[in-house]
């Protein structure tokens, strides 16, 4: 145990998908805390490619690409770029830091992004996304399977036509169920970060009623207004609201941890 940092002695779960869970994790254990690895998304590729690779084959047909999260990036990308580089006519566009960061990794540059909050709201108050800028323009949202439709039928009011392709499939989690619930019950468990709406839907069902009281005493660190207010709707009380990221949840966590003995 470190002794002296603000996470010394915690355990912290990780709720992220498996292939983001790690640098928040190696950023927890920087702080003295371990990190407890569940992911509450299981993300996998699409069944069926066609509909990506059609849209790949007109890509400069598109004013804008629009990348919903890096697990976009990262199953899109391949099969977009295949032997080609990015249309220069064609603006990509990030939902948050995240996958502005995978962007630029792949050499996709030139991205508009929000500044402040990351969302489809954030996202819909840029001058570029607006009526003016999109009349008649094409669009493509690259994302998993389901999700928000604000940000297509929004654009569409707009009068851009918009083209949604799932580029993944987002599922519930699959092993260490039972760990977990274990650790819960055990109350081993000193915090529990949260990404996503879908990630809060998936730990509340599987809580469920006979774990719903443990549930309630462990501190949510939730990156978003939004999926904070669905957990005190769920009556979840311990809920941290945190700045976006990675970067936000840790400095939630030690601020937290750290102003307590």
């Amino acid at each position: 145990m470190q002794q002296g940092l603000p996470l010394a002695g915690k355990t912290i779960v990780v709720t992220r998908p498996r292939a983001q869970a790690k640098a928040l994790g190696r950023a927890i254990a920087a702080q003295g805390g371990r990190a407890f690895y569940f992911p509450l998304l299981e993300i996998t590729p699409v069944e069926d490619a066609a509909p990506l690779r059609a849209v790949a084959a007109r890509l400069e047909d598109y004013r804008l690409a629009i990348f919903i999260s890096p697990n976009a990036v990262q199953h899109a990308l391949p099969i977009l770029l295949a032997g080609r580089h990015w249309p220069p006519g064609l603006q990509p566009v990030a939902v948050g830091p995240g996958t502005l960061k995978a962007l630029e990794q792949a050499g996709v540059n030139g991205c508009l992004c929000p500044r402040q909050r990351f969302d489809s709201e954030a996202l819909l108050d840029l001058p570029e996304l607006s009526a003016a800028a999109l009349a008649g323009q094409q669009v493509l949202i690259l994302r998993g399977n389901g999700g928000r439709e604000l940000l297509g039928d929004t654009l569409a009011n707009r009068g851009a036509r918009v083209e949604r392709v799932a580029c993944y499939q987002r599922r519930g989690p699959g092993a260490g169920q039972e760990e977990f619930l274990a650790a819960l019950r055990a109350e081993a468990l000193h915090g529990l970060t949260l990404s996503s709406s879908e990630a809060l839907a998936h730990l509340l069902e599987l809580a469920g009623a006979e774990h719903k009281a443990h549930l309630e005493r462990l501190p949510l660190f939730v990156s978003h207004a939004r999926i904070a207010d669905k957990a005190r709707a769920a009556g979840l009380s311990q809920v941290v609201l945190t700045e976006p990221g990675d970067a936000g949840l840790l400095a939630g966590l030690c601020a937290y941890n750290g102003s307590r003995p």
